[in-house]
């Protein structure tokens, strides 16, 4: 059995793009789940998987984290990753089906909990929004707050890698330097300027449309809002990708992993040698730039 993926909404979990990928396991609020029920079930799944990824956005609600963070700590098991994102919802819910994808892969559960923060980075997130007034997770000027008052208005923003903010119409948002597929999700406004205006400025190869998450308004303190998201366009490219980067052994528990400490014990990598390398930069057009 693969590597269990879980997660904290059902929402965050996209359709497959194929009939192979699995679905992601559902870590349900204390409201809706007993202790012990959320207990017997998270056992069940890492006997019949051996390890459990959770991913969980940064914003997810107090009683939440604690519920999720109380089951592994009553199984006192180190084969659950909990891993916080800052990622808006949209652009989770990609990361999500994006390990999905690669837990058929081969790739061990360790690499594929640090893949998570390697992938984040080619994750372009933004959103078209009616209004910045309420907008607290990217820097808002005092123009931008008052013309958020003025009828019309739209503003385009991105909140990852780099924060952004721009009016629609009157400036750019910078984007990928290499080849990526676009998901948007309708709120209370029209999609045309994500459609077609940044998707054309972007060059994406295909643009498709996703349910908005339920917790995107708030993440963007707007219900007038198109949220969208760039990402890689396939699985070669991903796993190419997670492939190229360097591998080394956590010495607490023992598994493979990428990156500066493991996502299952939380241990640090020790100092690395010099030969070691940032990310991969990808190239507009073709895996084939995805070096070593």
């Amino acid at each position: 059995m693969p590597t269990s993926i879980a997660v904290t909404s059902a929402d965050l979990v996209l359709p497959a793009t194929d009939h192979h990928t699995p679905t992601a396991a559902l870590l349900q609020h204390p409201d809706d789940q007993t202790l012990e029920a959320a207990v017997a079930d998270m056992q069940v799944l890492v006997e019949q998987s051996g390890y459990v990824v959770a991913l969980y956005p940064a914003s997810l609600p107090t009683a939440h984290r604690r519920r999720i963070h109380a089951v592994r700590a009553l199984l006192e098991s180190d084969r659950i990753a909990l891993l916080a994102s800052p990622l808006p919802p949209l652009a989770l819910s990609l990361l999500v089906r994006q390990l999905r994808q690669l837990s058929l892969c081969d790739v061990g559960p360790g690499v594929l909990a640090s893949a998570a923060r390697l992938l984040s980075h080619y994750l372009h997130a933004g959103a078209l929004l009616g209004s910045v007034a309420h907008l607290d997770r990217v820097p808002v000027g005092l123009k931008a707050h008052a013309r958020s008052w003025v009828p019309g208005s739209r503003f385009a923003v991105a909140a990852h890698p780099r924060a952004q903010l721009v009016k629609a119409g009157a400036g750019e948002l910078e984007g990928p330097e290499y080849a990526t597929r676009l998901l948007f999700a309708r709120g209370q406004l029209a999609a045309d300027w994500v459609t077609d205006h940044l998707a054309a400025a972007w060059r994406v190869q295909d643009v498709q449309e996703a349910p908005l998450p339920a917790a995107s308004p708030g993440w963007w303190g707007t219900g007038r809002l198109v949220e969208f998201a760039a990402h890689l366009p396939d699985l070669g490219v991903v796993h190419q990708l997670v492939a190229s980067v360097r591998r080394e052994v956590c010495r607490w528990c023992g598994l493979e992993l990428i990156g500066d400490h493991c996502g299952f014990c939380a241990a640090p990598i020790g100092p690395r040698e010099p030969r070691d390398r940032a990310p991969v930069p990808l190239r507009q057009g073709t895996p084939s730039s995805l070096g070593p």
